[in-house]
């Protein structure tokens, strides 16, 4: 392709008439290395609409019509298309290949204190609060005007700025606002929530005296405070289009975002059919730091979303603080829950207790719709399972059957994580070995009272960080050599903007919401990103990515390692690296770095052709050479051995620390698991300057005797020097 092609925003080419509905949006991709030359914006758009077949065999099928053209991302368009189309196609020179798009999903103020950000002191002021960083947000929109967006201290836009506001309200904080839907829902605000909830959760400016429901009241502000926020919407309420997280993708790169916050994701596939990770890739050969949400599908191994290495991959942990709310027994036995909304005056006095789901009828014991309608709940306190449906729903068909309060039961696989929700009645959401002395309590007499004892919020939790739950966990199935997730950070009871007072206050626009999910922690580290990028603006993606990987904390407040929501240890499929840790990934001393070029190789690797690697880097490559996935200068590893078997990579590290220092390995910084040796071919790294490279190896062999009974062991080696201590994990499968 010309090097003088001249990058241009993505621009929605005909509006879709509401007959051409009949048609399903595909993702054309084509070929560019043919010898196309595109000067001007519309010599590539006249080459897409070369494409869209004039007529197929179908008399009555609507014609074919362009949703999306795509610049940067992506070889191709999106557009609406029939089967007879994609075949017509098919025959043209240029033509790739052609599918139908995926929807993808949503992965749904005291963060900042808990990770050691203060205002005026130390790192968060080092970095001048994000100051002259943008932040790109593909969400479902956001709300201008919130006090979140307030403007106070944030200068204008940095002159590489080239994006856009279509709607009133923004200023030197919300710089840009665009919708990509295609006002598929008729607004471009934020309806739902979750845009405006992850936008200040990265980049909020400081707003005192805010609260929710009375509770966790302080000063709500987002990770970088005075960084810009430009918001491309990618979702409505009813999903999020492919065609359209690839046109925000392709414009957030055009308009010089410094860094992205995707909290969307979808089910595993190879890269070069994830849009997301195409898109990601354009934007780090652009410098741009790219975090996404992990997942909520955890506790179950195999559920990470967004795996690729280019990508930061953010699992969720809880934070300190929790709004308790506790559920005293009629047998006298107290156990603490959580919620957000708790209203005054609640009886003290003990009132009827009910599981509905104790004669077997699973859908009671859900509290599904409709589920308790014969069932006698009038007046009562209710006790229901936690899944299928939503946390809030649940309290909807209870209040709406008649009963007075719900408990939120945990399922085993639901662990210990309680949610903060904003329940609908009074409520307590309880742990599952709560909830199992509940039920015991429930079944063990004929008159089972409870009530509900609110206490308001409590910080100092020290079991925290713990990995949530729902935090999806590796391995990485679309690239098993490589450790997923990256990082974890908070993602449990975030109290962040919203669009509207849910406590059905008019009279306010500081209006906040508590939610949960990965879709939470993503935005901290986009947030935090931007930080490190305000205090190193030098540093690549990846040497940002390193830092925060490198230097992230194994253990919880009270000095033990991090557990799973289960009270055990958590593996390394469930927190990667460890718990971002912002002050230290300021000062890591050294950086794994990648260029984007380094990525190549190792996508070859994994067995996709020339034409499918050159989808991702958006140029022509020949596959010549490969490497394996666990040679990719990356800061874990991930590797399979059988016995006997060893395997030997290297990897590179930058000095950012002082210029003379001198790394070393010993043993207690070494953790290596039964059954297997760890060889450190250079046990000495030596530096005379910033910014200077310096190579090793690892071996790692499989014992050849032995029985070993599990299919995975981890362990961690770190280098040492002075206040510098640079840890990389890794995991290993036996076969």
């Amino acid at each position: 392709m010309d090097s003088t092609m001249v990058l241009v925003l993505t621009t929605i080419l005909s509006l879709v008439s509401a007959n051409a509905a009949e048609l399903e949006t595909y993702i054309v991709h084509l070929d560019s290395s043919k010898g196309q030359h595109f000067i001007q914006k519309q010599d590539r758009q006249n080459w897409y609409h070369s494409f869209l077949p004039r007529t197929t065999s179908g008399a009555n099928e609507e014609p074919a019509a362009m949703v999306f053209a795509y610049h940067n991302v992506l070889n191709g368009f999106a557009a609406k298309l029939s089967m007879e189309h994609v075949k017509a196609m098919e025959k043209m020179e240029g033509f790739l290949f052609a599918r139908p798009q995926r929807m993808y999903t949503k992965h749904t103020t005291h963060t900042p204190n808990f990770l050691g950000l203060h205002q005026s002191l130390g790192f968060w002021s080092g970095s001048n609060y994000g100051k002259g960083v943008i932040i790109g947000v593909l969400d479902t929109g956001t709300t201008p005007g919130h006090p979140s967006f307030n403007d106070n201290g944030v200068p204008p836009p940095p002159a590489k700025w080239k994006g856009k506001c279509e709607i009133q309200g923004c200023n030197n904080k919300l710089i840009g606002l665009r919708d990509l839907t295609t006002g598929e829902n008729g607004t471009r605000f934020d309806e739902d929530g979750h845009g405006t909830h992850t936008s200040s959760t990265a980049a909020g400016n400081f707003v005192s005296d805010t609260s929710v429901f009375g509770n966790a009241k302080g000063t709500a502000v987002g990770m970088a405070p005075l960084a810009h926020v430009a918001m491309y919407k990618v979702c409505t309420v009813l999903g999020c289009p492919e065609s359209a997280i690839i046109a925000g993708m392709d414009a957030a790169v055009e308009d010089g975002v410094d860094v992205l916050s995707i909290s969307l994701g979808g089910d595993s596939v190879p890269f070069y059919e994830n849009s997301i990770a195409v898109g990601a890739f354009t934007a780090i050969q652009k410098g741009i730091f790219v975090a996404c949400s992990a997942g909520n599908s955890g506790p179950f191994n195999s559920t990470m979303e967004n795996e690729s290495p280019w990508i930061l991959t953010v699992g969720a942990s809880t934070i300190d603080r929790k709004i308790v709310a506790s559920v005293s027994l009629g047998n006298k036995e107290v156990f603490d829950g959580e919620s957000v909304f708790q209203p005054k005056g609640f009886p003290q006095t003990y009132l009827p207790l009910v599981y509905p789901g104790s004669n077997g009828d699973q859908n009671a014991s859900l509290c599904v719709e409709g589920s308790l309608d014969h069932v006698d709940v009038k007046g009562k306190v209710v006790a229901c399972d936690r899944g299928v449906i939503g946390r809030l729903e649940k309290g909807e068909t209870v209040k709406n059957a008649g009963g007075v309060a719900m408990i939120l039961l945990n399922q085993a696989s639901d662990g210990d994580t309680t949610i903060a929700d904003a329940h609908v009645l009074p409520a307590s959401h309880v742990g599952y070995k709560e909830g199992v002395a509940i039920k015991t309590y429930i079944s063990s007499t004929t008159s089972p009272t409870a009530t509900l004892l609110f206490r308001g919020t409590v910080i100092g939790e020290n079991s925290a960080p713990a990995v949530a739950s729902f935090s999806s966990r590796g391995p990485n199935l679309a690239s098993p050599g490589i450790l997923k997730p990256d990082i974890i950070g908070p993602g449990v009871s975030v109290l962040a903007a919203w669009p509207v007072s849910i406590e059905n206050n008019t009279q306010t626009s500081s209006t906040f919401n508590m939610i949960s999910g990965t879709s939470m922690s993503c935005p901290h580290l986009a947030g935090i990103a931007a930080l490190l990028k305000a205090s190193h603006p030098g540093w690549s993606p990846a040497a940002l990515k390193s830092a925060i990987m490198t230097t992230a904390d194994q253990v919880s407040l009270n000095g033990k390692p991090i557990e799973d929501g289960r009270e055990l240890r958590a593996d390394i499929f469930a927190i990667g690296s460890g718990h971002v840790n912002p002050s230290k990934a300021n000062d890591p001393g050294l950086v794994f770095d990648i260029d984007p070029d380094d990525y190549i190789p190792y996508l070859c690797g994994l067995g996709y052709t020339s034409q499918q690697v050159g989808i991702i880097v958006t140029k022509a490559v020949s596959c010549s050479n490969t490497i394996p996935e666990g040679q990719l200068n990356y800061p874990s590893y991930a590797m399979t051995l059988s016995s006997g078997e060893n395997k030997t990579y290297s990897r590179t590290v930058t000095n950012v620390g002082e210029a003379n220092s001198t790394y070393t390995i010993s043993m207690p910084d070494v953790v290596v698991p039964n059954g297997t040796v760890l060889v450190v071919h250079n046990s000495t790294l030596k530096f005379t300057g910033v910014n200077q490279k310096v190579s090793y190896e690892l071996t790692f062999r499989r014992s050849s005797s032995g029985e070993i009974n599990v299919p995975y062991v981890e362990g961690a080696i770190a280098w040492r020097a002075g206040k510098y201590l640079v840890r990389t994990p890794f995991v290993i499968k036996f076969v």
